[in-house]
């Protein structure tokens, strides 16, 4: 048989360049072996350095097929994983038990539906092959129970008087202070009593070797939120915004919030990008166009999606099954993934944090 040439597996591996981070499998470091036996039998490992499961099989098929054209390969078999590792924090904070990254959802004003964005994202970044949890620091607005289906009244289990279990949410490890008050209690609180709680909220809470934790942020730049962004170790942030001027101009606010505090943000979300009638299926971009590229563009930060404004979405997330639950397969889902992606793939273009563990807290059963 014709001996396989190393250089020719290599070079042909080389062909396939990875969508999100434009480098080939070497460049990436995500070629973990490449061996070819006597009998043309030829087996590559890759390793991606962020949450991929949805682009594996795109790639099994179109790395395969250029190895299956070298002289003498008989036989090609590709398997594809993913490790996802921790990231640097602003200020070097000390890392929170059983975390790799933070993930901060911010808006710089309401109303452009960031926590219906931040409870997507997650979801999105679990189907994609991480696991995730979410810490609703909205105290004002808890609403990410209710968005993840949670039943009223329902309280997280504790330990030793001291930690709370985080809900099982479809998956999501979760949290939110509206797990521990009722729907009618009134959080009438100055902003260090704010901080306090949601500090209280992250560092107490049992989360469990965590690839990713979304902290779905207050909505502003105010106080509060700075203090979060100041004491949080942040890995990154994602600013969500609508294409229309006023929130365009709250969007920048956010955008240099973090970076006053040394917090990269990854990229921007283009929320209600457009306006897709659920009769017709007509388009129209009701609150204009291209905003989200432009502010992305002015900060040399990423776009990292447009999502539409549908009807579909807010009823899906009211009843407690968000669009990557209830319809997987659908357009809108598809690009709560890709997004999902792109911030997965932005992350591990950072410095990695060597010295951070995930270790998680350990508490007595009774």
């Amino acid at each position: 048989m014709t001996q396989i040439s190393e250089q020719a597996l290599q070079s042909a591996v080389r062909e396939y360049r990875d969508p999100y981070l434009n480098k080939d499998l070497y460049q990436l470091g995500a070629v973990k072996s490449l061996n070819a036996d006597e009998r043309g039998n030829v087996t590559l490992m890759v390793e991606l350095p962020y949450p991929s499961k949805g682009i594996a099989g795109a790639l099994k098929q179109l790395v395969g097929n250029a190895l299956e054209d070298v002289a003498g390969v008989e036989n090609v078999d590709v398997h594809v994983g993913q490790k996802i590792h921790s990231y640097k924090v602003q200020k070097d904070l000390p890392a929170v038990p059983g975390v790799k990254n933070i993930i901060a959802v911010a808006s710089g004003k309401g109303g452009v539906g960031k926590s219906t964005t931040a409870v997507n994202l997650a979801l999105a970044l679990q189907a994609e092959g991480a696991r995730v949890g979410i810490l609703d620091a909205d105290i004002y607005g808890p609403s990410i129970g209710m968005m993840l289906g949670v039943p009223e009244g329902k309280r997280p289990d504790t330990r030793e008087n001291k930690y709370f279990v985080p809900m099982d949410a479809h998956g999501l490890q979760a949290n939110s202070m509206a797990f521990v008050v009722t729907e009618k209690t009134p959080m009438v609180w100055r902003g260090p009593m704010v901080s306090g709680a949601v500090m209280q909220l992250l560092q107490q809470t049992l989360w469990n070797e965590l690839d990713y934790l979304i902290v779905d942020m207050p909505p502003g730049t105010g106080d509060i939120q700075l203090t979060l962004a100041q004491k949080v170790p942040v890995t990154g942030a994602v600013i969500v915004t609508t294409p229309q001027d006023i929130a365009l101009l709250d969007g920048k606010k956010g955008i240099e919030m973090f970076r006053k505090v040394d917090i990269p943000v990854l990229g921007v979300v283009e929320n209600m990008s457009v306006h897709i009638c659920s009769n017709c299926g007509h388009e129209e971009p009701l609150f204009g166009h291209g905003g989200g590229e432009r502010i992305a563009q002015e900060y040399d930060t990423t776009l990292l999606g447009q999502l539409p404004l549908h009807m579909t979405i807010r009823e899906q997330t009211d009843g407690g099954t968000p669009s990557v639950i209830a319809e997987p397969d659908s357009e809108v889902a598809r690009r709560y993934r890709d997004i999902a992606r792109r911030v997965g793939a932005e992350l591990s273009t950072r410095e990695r944090n060597l010295s951070g563990s995930i270790s998680s807290v350990s508490v007595t059963e009774h």
